[in-house]
């Protein structure tokens, strides 16, 4: 649009551009300023796991190469999951296009940016009504059960992983995949490890020859989050 990115943040559309030092962003209220931070991955300790990847030859040299690569944060717990849904076995391309599609849809348009429907409003939509957008009839009833479901979403933050992981594999569409990648994306959990992801079984058969992700989360401790992210990008631009 105009080198910048437009995101509803905390119900506000925030415009945030590229500046020395870091971002810029309009309005510079300063209550905004940690749904950024943390909306572009300001939580990870970048230079942690810089000197813990010194030590690996495979990590020291994907740092090296995308250096400041910080995963951004899904801003809401809601949002996270209904994203993780669409993206179920379906093309991140595909799964791009159907999630606009529902955003347009549903959420509360702003000046540049549409905000991510609220839970409310697609607790109230009748399952059909998504079919249209590109959702299978089972994603459908997925995602308007789980704006139903009366799990506190927001108070899982306070929880240890895998309490976090059994309150919501007992969702229906809900598995242990969606849950990592709610730990790893939306709560920033240092040792999330996705172990069912499909792209990052083929970064770590590829980086260090091994058929089961297990069998490296151990060794990569509390960095493993990042590692499985600078793993994946690594996969699709230095391969």
């Amino acid at each position: 649009m105009d080198g910048a990115l437009h995101r509803v943040l905390d119900g506000r559309e925030v415009r945030i551009a590229p500046a020395p030092g870091g971002v810029e962003i309009e309005p510079g209220d300063a209550k905004l300023g940690p749904h950024v931070y943390r909306y572009l991955g300001g939580p990870f300790d970048l230079d942690g796991f810089a000197a813990f990847a010194a030590g690996d030859p495979v990590l020291a040299r994907l740092v090296l190469r995308l250096r400041g690569l910080r995963p951004p944060l899904a801003p809401d717990p809601f949002e996270a999951l209904v994203t993780s849904i669409t993206a179920q076995q379906i093309s991140l391309h595909a799964a791009f296009a159907v999630r606009n599609r529902l955003i347009e849809a549903y959420g509360e348009r702003h000046e540049h940016a549409c905000a991510f429907p609220t839970r409310e409003r697609l607790a109230d939509v009748a399952m059909q009504d998504l079919t249209p957008l590109g959702f299978s009839g089972r994603k459908a009833e997925y995602v308007v059960g789980l704006a139903r479901a009366e799990l506190d979403f927001d108070g899982l933050a306070a929880l240890p992983d895998e309490e976090v992981k059994a309150r919501l594999v007992a969702l229906p569409g809900i598995g242990e995949w969606t849950a990592d990648w709610f730990l790893a994306r939306h709560l920033a959990r240092p040792t999330a490890w996705p172990v069912g992801d499909l792209g990052l079984r083929k970064a770590v058969l590829h980086f260090y020859g091994v058929t089961d992700p297990r069998a490296l989360k151990a060794q990569f401790s509390r960095f493993a989050n990042l590692a499985a992210h600078y793993l994946l990008v690594g996969l699709r631009v230095l391969r």
